[in-house]
């Protein structure tokens, strides 16, 4: 991941100012949900993805650094993450953690502890 946990890496399809907005997400080992907003933030870009009644209906922020690639003609994104460990990521509520600096302290802990 060359652009670093808050960046879209390099050669991942994805282009500057391209709707994400209702893609669906496939972590490693399945579907985990739909985008429901994404930011393009320098130094911190990222995907909320609305996980649906998969786990009761929670929203996930994911770092832009872990998109592995977008798929412009399926409309689906694809992260370097399990379904189990975005099951277990820390809670997003919209507007409340989006500029709260633990929150993002919490996420870069949380995904960059992960072991695969």
């Amino acid at each position: 991941m060359q652009a670093g946990m808050w960046g879209f890496p390099e050669g991942v399809g994805h282009s500057p100012g391209e709707a994400l907005v209702g893609y669906s997400v496939e972590a490693a080992d399945g579907s985990i949900g739909k985008i429901d907003k994404h930011s393009e933030d320098v130094g911190r870009s990222y995907i909320v993805v609305d996980t649906g009644p998969w786990i009761f209906g929670r929203r996930v922020l994911l770092p832009a650094g872990l998109i592995s690639r977008v798929d412009t003609e399926n409309d689906t994104v694809h992260v370097f993450c399990t379904r189990q460990e975005v099951k277990d990521s820390p809670d997003f509520e919209s507007g409340q953690h989006e500029s709260d600096v633990a929150f993002i302290q919490l996420i870069e802990r949380y995904y960059a502890n992960r072991h695969m």
